[in-house]
């Protein structure tokens, strides 16, 4: 049998989650599957239409006993693997309120209030469309933004801005929200409250067993299907089960203590390779990463490539035969859709943002500019998996096509008014261009620590506008490799100031600690920066003697380096560095931060560039 053997970045490529996560990443290939599967659904829908029906009404029994679920093809879909979709969407609310910019509690009442807006001038606009007709009842429809499409399309079509992307995702996430509340007032014939309290129940032991740190993840399984199961049988719609066990899920930065228990876990199992200590260092490794990062990164792949696109397929069938085409372009339901969301999405986040920044006197702003709230506010007007959804449940017969063809076109509609205002933007003097897209809001600082010109090292110009600190370890073979590209960035730019602050990972490299403090004994004489260099280039070299040599190589007067190497007042200024990466949440090596906001990503020189020019480009607009 043939050994599975690690990959470069210390991984195993066999599992499917792990061959998923392999297709290029983000929103792209994800909106892309979707697309695909979409156009494929039409296109079976139109070649041959009884069989795409006839499989989607296929009955799907699972049974225990005499209790048993019954549901077509279609229903398991949409209530069964949409939960796992709404279990997503939960998780990265959850993060964005731990540790994204919601961690600032005030920071949450604009999109909040721009969420709630951007779904009631949409379903406004719909019910006067649709004033006196049977359709009118459909308004739920136009309430939700398809967030994974939306933010896939506005990478294609607009930018890449990573603080748009922010605000987008906790704008939508409201919707989803909202959507499901309305999926069960709205579009539940009968709530049977049994179930209701079971389910209720069952979340309740969810939140106990997470208080009580139970760690099994078949605890968690099973009460989310018995939740799930719950939901069902209430007659409420059971992705909520998965939407409420995102949002219990925590997410923090994997503290210090955990990553050093898990370092001698790996050590225990290395002087001893038995199966039990293979276990244990495995769940110790697990345990150090919070559960809302390790559950993110093992459903993302199959919820962009495997549930959403088998919804769009079971969904977005519809027969474009003429007589179709003819009655829907002349259909209110159509156009009220459409106009819904590609006027009425816009219309509400632009209208909100203006009124809360004016109303506040700018207290409470987007995070970024007018064209970012306008290119986000059009790109919002995606409809599709969860309008979709919310139609299957309020139109059937013709209807449900028309509705259907209007959620469609909004994909279509939205993304080339969005490309629209990109271009726009792209026409603008750079200076108005910046100011236009991020704005002035200020932006949240992760760095605990400010830096100190007369305490901590620098590289480059004092008075420079943009400031890298990187949390380092002179063992660290990542610390070593990010090095090219620390003095290829200052080489390149003369705008970039660079700060040295040690982290040694003693528990993994058990020398770094002592070459932290060789540099601060080279900094007494003058050389810190040299001697700097000349470690993180003999990385496998750094015993006592090393050190001394080195020190006479530069010329330093090697027995007052000997001195200085055991002084404690040079522990002490390492011990300090220690607790400041602990105040900021660092817990690793290399960790970058960009004038106080932390770089999360590669480190290599276009990601860190592209940060460095967002910095600078800030820093002007403040001045």
């Amino acid at each position: 049998m043939e050994r599975e053997s690690a990959t470069e970045d210390g991984q195993t490529p066999w599992s499917w989650g792990e061959r998923l996560r392999r297709v290029p990443a983000g929103e792209n290939a994800g909106a892309f599957a979707l697309i695909a599967a979409a156009v494929a659904a039409l296109v079976w829908a139109n070649i041959d239409p009884a069989s795409y029906d006839g499989l989607w009404a296929t009955t799907f029994s699972v049974r225990l006993g005499d209790h048993g679920v019954d549901q077509d093809l279609r229903e398991w879909v949409n209530a069964g693997l949409m939960t796992v979709f709404f279990f997503l969407v939960g998780l990265e609310a959850r993060r964005e309120f731990d540790l994204g910019d919601l961690r600032e509690r005030p920071r949450l009442v604009l999109p909040l209030l721009t969420g709630l807006v951007g779904m009631a001038v949409p379903i406004g606009l719909y019910l006067t469309l649709t004033a006196g007709t049977p359709a009118a009842h459909g308004w739920g429809v136009v309430m939700s933004t398809d967030t994974a499409l939306a933010l896939g399309l506005l990478t294609l079509v607009g930018t890449r801005s990573a603080a748009l992307r922010s605000f987008l995702v906790t704008v939508l996430v409201v919707d989803d929200l909202a959507a499901l509340v309305v999926i069960g007032v709205a579009y539940t014939d009968h709530v049977r409250l049994p179930g209701v309290l079971a389910a209720l129940g069952l979340l309740a032991l969810v939140a106990l067993a997470l208080a009580l740190r139970v760690r099994p993840p078949a605890v968690y399984l099973l009460l989310t299907l018995g939740t799930w199961v719950a939901l069902l049988a209430s007659g409420l719609d059971p992705v909520a089960a998965g939407l409420a066990m995102g949002l219990l899920t925590f997410a923090y930065p994997a503290p210090r203590g955990d990553l050093e228990r898990a370092t001698d876990l790996v050590r225990a199992f290395r002087e001893q390779p038995t199966a039990e200590l293979a276990r244990t260092a495995s769940v110790g490794l697990r345990s150090a990463v919070s559960p809302n990062d390790r559950l993110q990164r093992a459903i993302s792949p199959w919820v962009g490539f495997v549930v959403v696109p088998l919804f769009a397929l079971a969904n977005a069938g519809i027969p474009l035969d003429g007589p179709f085409l003819a009655r829907a372009v002349t259909s209110p339901i159509t156009w009220a859709v459409l106009v819904a969301y590609v006027a009425g999405k816009p219309l509400g986040v632009v209208v909100t943002s203006a009124v809360l920044t004016g109303g506040t006197r700018g207290r409470l702003r987007p995070p970024v500019g007018w064209a970012g709230v306008v290119g986000g506010g059009t790109i919002a007007g995606v409809g599709f998996t969860v309008a979709l959804l919310i139609a299957s449940l309020a139109f059937t017969g013709p209807e449900l096509g028309e509705v259907k063809l209007g959620i469609l076109a909004s994909a279509v509609v939205a993304p080339a008014v969005t490309w629209l205002v990109f271009r726009v933007l792209a026409r603008m003097p750079a200076e108005r261009r910046h100011r236009a897209l991020l704005g002035s809001s200020p932006v949240i600082v992760d760095l605990a620590d400010a830096v100190d010109p007369d305490r901590d090292h620098i590289r480059g110009a004092h008075d420079a506008p943009v400031t890298v600190v990187e949390y380092g370890d002179f063992e660290c073979p990542f610390c070593g490799q990010a090095e090219p590209t620390v003095r290829e960035l200052l080489a390149e730019r003369g705008d970039v100031r660079y700060v040295w602050r040690h982290l040694p990972l003693r528990d993994v490299h058990p020398r770094a600690e002592l070459a932290a403090r060789a540099s601060e004994a080279a900094a007494v004489q003058g050389a810190f920066w040299d001697l700097h260099d000349r470690l993180l280039d003999h990385q496998d070299a750094l015993r006592p003697a090393d050190l001394e040599r080195y020190a006479a190589d530069l010329g330093l007067d090697v027995e007052q380096f000997r001195t200085d190497l055991h002084s404690p007042l040079l522990a002490e200024r390492v011990a300090e560095d220690l607790d400041s990466a602990d105040r900021s949440g660092v817990s690793g090596t290399p960790t970058f931060f960009v004038n106080g906001r932390r770089h999360y990503g590669a480190y290599d020189i276009g990601a860190l560039t592209q940060d460095v020019s967002l910095a600078h480009v800030r820093a002007d607009m403040e001045s």
